[in-house]
Parts: C-alpha cells; structure tokens; sequence
C-alpha cells in the first residue's frame, strides 16, 4: 500500500523523505513512523547516495501528535497512554533514528520550519542541518511534563555541550534559526525560498562524494563515543586500511596524483 504521509522519491542519487501532514504540521503518528522506516530502508539501495530529510508546509515536524495522546487517555486511562507511548517511542527509535544513524551515507535535513519537540529530535539524528530562516526550535518536552526523546539526551549535548543542552529542556522557548546556528544546533542559515535548492544542492555534492569513506566515517564517530582513545585508533586503522580496498579510494589518490577531479562511485 502507497505511504499516506510520507512522500519518497530519488533524484540524482539523492533519497528524498517529505513528512507530509501539512494540516497537522507534520506531527508524528505511529502511521507516520512506520512509513518513515520504510523510507530510511529505501534509502539502503545502492543506487542512493545520500538522504534528504524534509518537511511539507510550514513546519519541519511539530513533534509528536498530542491530540492523540489525550485521546488514548480517555480511553485507557493512564496504563493506555503509559503503553502507547512506550509502543511508539520504540517504533520512532528503533525505525527512524537509529535507522538515520545506522544509513552507510549522508543524511541532510532541510528544516523548513518548526521543528519541536520529536521534531527537534529528528533532525538531530540527521548528518548535517539546513535552516530557513524563518525555522524556529523548540524542545517543547517540559511544557507537556514529558522527559525528551527520540535521541536528544545523546546527541544534543554533543552538539552543543551539556550545560546548554539542558538549558535548552528547561527553558522550552523557541529558539531562532541564526541563534541555533551560533550555538552549533545546524550548520547552515538560508534564506526560506533558496531553503529547498541548497539543502538539495548540497545532497547532491554529497551523493557525487566517497559515500563509502562517509558511511565508515560517520560510524566512526558514532562509536567513539563509547571507545577508549586506543581502541578508538585501532578502528581507525582498520578502517583505512579497509577504505585501501575500495575503488573510491583507489580513485580518490590517482586523482590526487593525476591533478584531477575524483570521480566517485562509492564502490
């Protein structure tokens, strides 16, 4: 059956993923979820190359769909609400961000607007991070007296430190896309109307890269956050010393040698 709510399509290597429920500025239901997992393990074909992660209207994604959620505890009561909450979160963790972290290629979200609470989180998971300028933040979590989710309490404050990372859970005010970006939460600012032509640009320049040495870098960096320092370098010598085996790599130095543009094929 054709997705409902998620849009996916390919386009020059990239893998698209439009969260489209517009009307609910694309607050996420367990429908949702399952449909963006699906996507994510689209994106595993060889023939995608790198992930653009994005939303329809005037939001990025506006977190989860709460209206549902007082729904369930009119109908279950408290155990219902405790049970779908834990169902969903499993579904958003296991398919969508680990499934994000866990794409052998770059991932690039293209916020576009409100990006709140899961929102917030999505676009945590994603490798780099283009804002309109017109996005707002927002960890939203404490104004509902929920604890955060959908990976925020690991990968937020190694973006931008623990001390402004609970600032942000505490204070639950919007943040702007040009403070965002001076506190290290996204990597680039644009303008609203050239949002959607860079973030795709830049997916496409990806895609054309060594999509094979970006996949091992990102897991990587990833893992050292477990790892000892040695133990951290012993992946990394095993990890060059495997990229020695690729055509990328062995494309990569005849170019250099050469004085040539690389041509990549992330084989």
């Amino acid at each position: 059956m054709a997705p409902k709510y998620i849009k996916f399509e390919k386009m020059d290597g990239v893998g698209i993923i439009t969260m489209d429920r517009p009307e609910s500025r694309n607050a996420l239901t367990p429908e949702m979820i399952d449909e963006m997992g699906e996507a994510i393990e689209d994106c595993k074909r060889p023939d995608i190359r790198a992930v653009l992660l994005t939303g329809t209207g005037a939001a990025f994604c506006s977190g989860a769909d709460v209206k549902n959620f007082v729904q369930i505890l009119g109908e279950g009561g408290p155990q219902g609400l405790h049970d779908h909450i834990h169902t969903t979160a499993d579904a958003l963790h296991g398919k969508v961000v680990l499934g994000l972290r866990r794409l052998e290629k770059p991932v690039v979200a293209a916020i576009n607007g409100v990006a709140a609470g899961t929102g917030f989180s999505l676009m945590l998971g994603c490798d780099l991070r283009v804002a309109a300028s017109s996005a707002r933040f927002l960890m939203a979590y404490a104004n509902i007296g929920a604890s955060a989710d959908g990976g925020s309490t690991y990968l937020l404050p190694r973006l931008v430190g623990s001390g402004r990372a609970m600032e942000l859970y505490l204070a639950s005010q919007p943040l702007s896309a040009q403070a965002a970006l001076e506190i290290g939460l996204v990597n680039q600012v644009v303008e609203d109307e050239a949002l959607q032509r860079h973030a795709m640009e830049t997916a496409v320049r990806l895609a054309q890269g060594p999509t094979l040495a970006y996949g091992r870098t990102k897991a990587l960096f990833d893992q050292s956050w477990e790892s000892g320092f040695a133990a951290q370098l012993d992946a990394e010598t095993e990890g060059i010393a495997d990229s020695g085996l690729t055509a990328d790599f062995q494309e990569g130095i005849k170019a250099f040698t050469e004085r040539r543009q690389a041509r990549f094929q992330g084989k």
